[in-house]
């Protein structure tokens, strides 16, 4: 009898421990423009992130993570796991410039037919919650979506202080383009537009959508509200005390630190302008000083809501089951920062446009090193599933799971060629580009030109050495018509190349 009981009590430990074992919890956080070398951790010194500098030293800090030149595209692959070509989306619409013949004019909206990586997060149990910058659905969602594609026009949206479509976006027939119509439980900020500044003036206006209260029609007043910044994280805590008992995602998307440049407060103002600047990076020197120290501040205060985040997975014990990973949607904007090491800025397919500061964090599962492997965007939903122990998921993806790389780097990603498709114009003409290995091959569709950088020799990509280095311009060119035939990749009317 007591064997018995004693089987009966050992069962019942065990029933406990199990439902005590949860799955991972993903803290994801996107910090909109934050250049690769804005942070300490990648060579700012000026710009301080004490707090991001001492979590890369705990994780796995990539060196080559790359995005599309712009945010719109960026998201969209991150969110879907899929290239811009699959989606239409090549560049945020209001930037694109030429005809319908020199682009695939983008779309603002991206269809159900794409899911995102919450949607099967949420059927496996997780809790999410989506802060800050969305993006992926258009001022006019339900028309567009009618319209006979490709465009002839490009899209537009609404002048900043024009509330005509807020009903229309609170609406069931347009939520589920909304996180909370795909798998998000809550969506504080997240809408259509790309910077805070809803209110009349935008850019030009009194808070420029960062200090209270704020224009956001998708974040509820609140008491004691003061930097949107600051707001953001603190629904962020809010969420995981509420349900730190289940598996979460927290998907931090701060507004921050794109236009308008806004300084957090007069304390960081006066200590930035005292600060000598970076003749190395370029970084608050110039004609342009001011913005960067003001930008400066902004910096500052995403290093210190992260650090929040942290603090709170720390008190609660949260710490060890939780993966946390920090990366941005593109390069840095070249007017409130710069980076004199790297090629050019947010807009281009150079360096500088798609090189962005990437750390994976996750104590006992992340072997903490600098890696040179490259990644992108479209690695983050396979790496989600594959922390969240998904199975079955039967979309397309095109990144791949960047857990094998957490304890040591591995020869499928050192070998696995990275490819970008941009079909609208912008900063420079439609390209198809082909990173592999140190090289870096570009080709302009418009009129075939091609640019060959070794970026181990030259970061910069100072140097197009296609005429020096045929052999290797040939094998990557190959590789990429290869692939645009492979994917039947749509090209713009004027292009001439296959």
């Amino acid at each position: 009898m007591n064997k018995i009981i004693c089987l009966i009590g050992l069962f019942a430990n065990f029933t406990i421990v199990q439902s005590q074992v949860k799955k991972p919890n993903i803290v994801f956080i996107v910090v909109d423009d934050l250049g690769y070398g804005d942070v300490g951790f990648n060579g700012s010194k000026f710009y301080e992130t004490p707090n991001l500098d001492a979590l890369a030293k705990e994780s796995l800090v990539f060196d080559n993570s790359y995005t599309y030149p712009t945010c719109s595209p960026s998201r969209t692959a991150i969110l879907t796991g899929k290239q811009s070509f699959r989606t239409g989306v090549y560049t945020v619409p209001v930037l694109e410039k030429g005809t319908d013949q020199e682009n695939i004019f983008s779309r603002w909206t991206v269809g159900r037919e794409h899911p995102i990586y919450a949607e099967p997060l949420a059927e496996a149990g997780y809790k999410s919650i989506h802060l800050g910058k969305w993006h992926i659905v258009g001022p006019d969602p339900l028309n567009e979506l009618k319209m006979s594609y490709p465009l002839k026009e490009r899209l537009g949206q609404p002048d900043a202080g024009n509330y005509d479509w807020v009903a229309l976006h609170k609406s069931k027939e347009v939520q589920q383009y909304y996180p909370e119509g795909r798998g998000f439980l809550k969506n504080v900020g997240g809408t259509f537009r790309g910077d805070p500044a809803f209110e009349l003036g935008g850019y030009k206006s009194e808070t420029k959508g960062y200090k209270a209260p704020f224009s956001n029609p998708f974040i509820a007043p609140k008491k004691g509200d003061e930097w949107l910044t600051d707001r953001l994280t603190d629904e962020a805590l809010a969420f995981m005390d509420e349900h730190k008992g289940e598996p979460f995602l927290i998907n931090l998307d701060f507004y921050a630190v794109h236009n308008p440049i806004v300084a957090r407060n007069q304390e960081m103002l006066d200590k930035y302008s005292k600060k000598e600047g970076d003749p190395i990076m370029g970084q608050g020197l110039g004609k342009r000083r001011q913005t960067m120290v003001e930008y400066a501040t902004m910096v500052e205060s995403v290093d210190q809501n992260i650090q929040r985040v942290i603090d709170y997975l720390d008190k609660n014990n949260l710490r060890e089951n939780t993966m946390i990973i920090v990366t941005s949607d593109n390069g840095q904007n070249e007017g409130p920062s710069t980076n004199n090491l790297l090629r050019d800025s947010k807009g281009y397919i150079y360096e500088g446009g798609i090189k962005v500061p990437t750390l994976v964090n996750w104590i006992g599962k992340v072997n903490p090193r600098r890696t040179d492997v490259v990644i992108s965007v479209m690695d983050f939903f396979p790496t989600f599933l594959d922390v969240a122990g998904i199975e079955n998921y039967k979309g397309i993806l095109d990144g791949n799971s960047i857990t094998p790389e957490f304890k040591k780097d591995t020869k499928f990603f050192e070998k696995r060629p990275l490819f970008l498709q941009v079909s609208s114009q912008y900063k420079h003409g439609t390209c198809s580009v082909i990173r592999k290995g140190e090289y870096k091959l570009i080709q302009f569709l418009a009129d075939g030109k091609l640019e060959l950088y070794d970026l181990s020799k030259d970061p910069l990509e100072a140097t197009n050495i296609v005429k020096s280095n045929t052999k290797v311009a040939k094998k990557l060119l190959a590789e990429l018509v290869q692939w645009r035939h492979s994917n039947q990749v749509p090209l713009p009317p004027n292009a001439i190349v296959k």
